[in-house]
């Protein structure tokens, strides 16, 4: 059923982009257009340069959507070594979604196609959705969302599902990363997607001499990294507890599990960005963000049998910062892009332990209550990334990144019976090239080197070398991006 819908929507996205690119190409260069002439039109290599809105900047259609889609493979080989996931950090990619924006495992991967539609609405609202096939048989709806066109003093609202404006990646799709993968901070701190919320924004772009914009966000609160939500449908509970077992049954109504209910939302942010001015020839942006989530619930089942459960609430802050310089080379030949992210997570969570007597060998029916555990726990963990990429010739950045996770603090569950424990410093360095044969696509080659700390406390670190090959082809009207 799943693979029939899938093929409808591709065709149904088919026929819509031989409509939208016949429209958007009334907006693009002729075919005897060069090179600069299409970087121009899109905004230049560098689209976004100056300081500006952190929204999305439309491709100019003012009543059919344009419609782009967006290609994108990566081809990933281990030749050194192997890691698993940090030590103290559960997998960003790993929640049960089989999709990992990084590159996932070694060979040939179709990583995501992106279906893109954008449409000035009326004088009054903006409108934005992202279709995304993840490989060749999930579909996620990554973005749908409107923004208002016309409110006066700067004001301006954002509503439905959207990528954060928290930080300076979050907001971004992975054609517009620098870099193959998502940085570890992002990626292990808030999960695969980043913060991907449903909800509303109200941003202001104050009237000031300088860039200044400030905004909040009410979430419905789903992010696994920071509102992470199990709540009362007991899903991840009804084959531990059944109706079956009158003993657990007592036990699940004495000890109320799973979790209290919590409706939404539940996940607030705030974000400030500024950006000075540095002339022509220069600009920078930097930022502080945080977010509040009144409820983060979790659970994990184990073999002995044994139920774990944590339920509290989460806080984070970080800071971001980018600086960029236009040589007003050839191709952005000169060019050079500075990037940073800081971010520090901290949950308050209540922890229980429930266990159970499985001496008949069987499953949740012929297990015997045993007994509970309890704990405060608070689990401080941070990380940050830096980033260079610089025009080497016309068409040609290469671009360094180091990454780390751990740094101040990595106190987390360490996996066992203890529900508290201090783990090391998790590292990460990159280096790749990129060659764009025009605005439109760009093949990237990169390597990593990670040495991770060790899963367990005090066990040893694990380390890998790891090459990735990566095509991104963008075809139809395509918007260019903000700063």
């Amino acid at each position: 059923m799943k693979r029939a819908y899938l093929t409808q929507g591709v065709a149904a996205a088919a026929l819509l982009l031989g409509s939208g690119v016949a429209i958007a190409q009334q907006d693009q260069p002729g075919e005897g257009a060069t090179q600069q002439d299409a970087m121009d039109a899109q905004g230049g290599m560098g689209a976004g340069i100056g300081p500006g809105s952190s929204e999305r900047i439309g491709a100019g259609t003012a009543f059919n959507p344009s419609i782009s889609v967006i290609l994108d493979g990566v081809y990933t080989n281990t030749f050194s070594g192997e890691v698993d996931d940090p030590g103290g950090f559960e997998g960003g990619h790993s929640h049960g979604h089989g999709h990992d924006h990084g590159g996932g495992g070694d060979g040939f991967q179709l990583r995501e196609t992106e279906f893109a539609f954008e449409a000035s609405v009326d004088p009054y609202f903006d409108a934005f959705a992202m279709l995304v096939v993840e490989g060749t048989d999930t579909v996620d709806l990554e973005e749908a969302y409107f923004t208002t066109s016309s409110l006066p003093w700067g004001l301006q609202i954002k509503g439905g599902r959207f990528l954060s404006d928290i930080g300076y990646i979050n907001n971004q799709h992975p054609h517009e990363w620098d870099f193959v993968d998502r940085p570890l901070v992002s990626e292990h701190l808030f999960g695969h997607h980043g913060i991907q919320e449903t909800g509303v924004q109200l941003n202001w772009l104050l009237p000031t001499r300088t860039y200044l914009k400030g905004g909040v966000e009410v979430l419905q609160g789903d992010t696994s990294g920071v509102a992470n939500y199990v709540g009362h449908d007991r899903a991840e509970f009804d084959e531990y507890f059944v109706d079956g077992n009158d003993e657990l049954n007592r036990v699940r109504e004495r000890q109320d599990l799973p979790f209290e209910d919590a409706s939404g939302p539940r996940l607030f942010t705030g974000f400030l960005k500024w950006g000075p001015d540095l002339g022509y020839d220069h600009a920078a942006q930097f930022g502080i963000s945080g977010g509040y989530a009144r409820a983060f619930q979790r659970s994990e089942e184990h073999g002995t049998p044994r139920v774990q459960t944590w339920d509290g609430d989460a806080w984070f802050a970080g800071l971001d910062a980018v600086y960029k310089y236009d040589a007003a080379g050839y191709l952005g030949h000169g060019d050079l892009t500075i990037q940073g992210e800081y971010f520090y997570r901290e949950q308050d969570l209540d922890f229980e332990v429930f266990k159970f007597a499985d001496d008949q060998g069987g499953g949740p029916d012929d297990w015997t209550w045993e007994s509970a555990e309890s704990a405060d726990v608070r689990y401080r963990q941070d990380g940050a990334y830096l980033q260079a990429v610089y025009g080497i010739a016309p068409r040609w950045r290469t671009g360094v990144r180091a990454e780390a996770l751990g740094i101040a603090e990595n106190r987390a569950f360490d996996g066992d019976s203890n529900p508290s424990d201090d783990f090391g410093t998790s590292y990460r360095y990159s280096l790749n090239t990129t060659f764009y044969p025009s605005h439109f696509s760009f093949l990237r080659a990169q390597v990593n080197y990670a040495d991770y700390a060790a899963e367990d406390p005090g066990g040893d670190r694990h380390d890998e070398w790891s090459f990735m090959l990566q095509y991104n082809i963008s075809i139809g009207a395509h918007g260019a991006h903000p700063f």
